[in-house]
């Protein structure tokens, strides 16, 4: 059941985006009266699943779930009709209308994903609202486990202050990838405040330990269930360990280091039971282990507990318009940031890049509105920004031609339009072999 819904997820969000995508190039091109033969979600080689033609337009889905087109008459594209181009040009078609029409037929597809990551983030401010733990309130610092950050200089209970200069107010969803992104770190530790230069190559270091959050809130030790194996019977589900030998222990980072210093000992322990302070006996196997699997609290009951506040935010609808259009501006100029490291070997956040597996993989396996719409936003934005890339065979490779012709008043050839379509298309192969190799690969050697 969860790989259903993890799928359907996955199909949902893609045929979404493909559909509004290439609506993007059909609603101008026929505002243009410009003849759109086929629109295809999915790719149709050799059969379709389905396919209708309604006026002069076949409307189909193809079985392969690689994306989705529409061919526009009189267009050098991925069909490469030469035939058709062979012919005298036609009123109705792609090659004989101005370059301004032929500019925004192409830049139609984009424009609408970036309207609607941008729409999708204003209603996800309206309907949701913004939660978040203020970054003042944390105030024992943040739990750092995975070892790249551990080497790059970061330690368990550090504050995180700015990141490149920016401050940071909220501690969010937002945050790690700020830190992934940024060059210079400010935090406090113990009360003084030192600057952390980020490694070049910390992403590389990032793809050896994927599964670890880059820096998470400190979460107490609560008993989730006790192994058959266990030694300590006396523990119960949803305890909180409270102490351990005589020592405080808030959070579960201290009880680790406590126990692994009384590795094969009997200690005393105290632990929140039932609301009430319970006394009893612990015995730590040679491990430093108690047998016992980690448990945890939601937000609710961890505020309840004192451990952190919670704030909620809600916005009314003329609010939510400068929040959804501030979250879609970090986010585009954040997916240019890892864009830019992707093509600067030096960094190693090629290896990061991943195929439609690791599309795939962000959903996850229960349905979540609001989990479904920040994906779908962020692969929106995704999307128009590598349409954008100046490569033949893509819109930015047509519009990168456009422009030259609107510039210089000289049209490019259709033949040097075919020779650069084909580069294009190796090109894009390329990319999307590597990517899915990545994709493999991480799967074969399993992180």
């Amino acid at each position: 059941m969860e790989i259903i819904i993890k799928l359907s997820q996955f199909l949902l969000s893609l045929s979404l985006l493909i559909i509004l995508h290439e609506l993007g190039h059909f609603i101008p091109a026929k505002l243009f009266k410009t003849r759109v033969e086929k629109f295809y979600l999915f790719f149709d080689v050799k059969f379709s699943l389905f396919k209708k033609k309604i006026g002069e337009t076949v409307y189909g889905i193809g079985w392969l779930p690689l994306g989705g087109y529409v061919k526009i008459s009189g267009m050098i594209d991925e069909s490469m009709d030469k035939e058709q181009m062979a012919l005298p040009p036609q009123p109705w078609e792609f090659r004989s209308k101005p370059a301004w029409q032929r500019l925004i037929i192409m830049l139609g597809g984009v424009t609408v994903n970036f309207i609607l990551a941008f729409i999708i983030y204003i209603g996800m401010a309206f309907a949701f609202g913004e939660t978040y733990i203020a970054n003042a309130d944390l105030k024992d610092g943040l739990l750092i486990e995975n070892p790249a950050m551990i080497k790059a200089g970061f330690q368990t209970g550090d504050k995180i202050l700015a990141v490149d200069g920016a401050q940071i107010a909220k501690f969010d969803n937002d945050i790690n990838m700020k830190i992934v992104m940024g060059k210079e770190v400010l935090i406090e530790r113990k009360g003084v405040q030192q600057t952390i230069k980020m490694p070049t190559d910390f992403i590389d270091q990032l793809t050896k330990f994927e599964k670890s959050p880059v820096v998470s809130i400190r979460m107490p030790f609560v008993i989730g269930a006790v192994s058959d194996e266990s030694a300590n019977k006396n523990l119960q589900t949803k305890d909180i360990v409270l102490s351990l030998n005589g020592q405080k222990t808030k959070y579960f980072d201290e009880a680790k280091t406590i126990l692994d210093s009384n590795k094969g000992k009997t200690i005393s322990a105290v632990v929140l039971r039932d609301q009430k302070e319970t006394p009893i006996q612990l015995s730590v196997n040679k491990e430093g282990k108690l047998g016992v699997q980690l448990g945890g609290l939601g937000m609710d009951s961890l505020e309840k507990l004192g451990y952190y506040k919670v704030s909620t935010q809600d916005f009314g609808f003329l609010e939510s318009i400068p929040v959804g259009i501030e979250k879609g501006k970090n986010q585009l100029i954040g997916y240019g940031k890892q864009l830019k490291m992707i093509f600067s070997p030096s960094t190693g956040a090629y290896k990061q890049v991943g195929g439609f597996a690791a599309i795939y993989n962000i959903f996850p396996n229960t349905w979540s509105w609001e989990v479904f719409w920040n994906i779908t936003a962020l692969l929106s934005i995704m999307l128009g920004v590598m349409n954008l890339l100046p490569i033949p065979a893509l819109d930015g490779g047509h519009v990168m031609f456009l422009l030259y012709e609107i510039v210089s008043g000289k049209k490019p050839s259709d033949k040097f339009l075919e020779n650069a379509q084909m580069v294009g298309f190796v090109l894009l192969i390329t990319l999307l072999l590597f990517a899915n190799g990545n994709d493999i690969y991480k799967a074969i050697v399993g992180r």
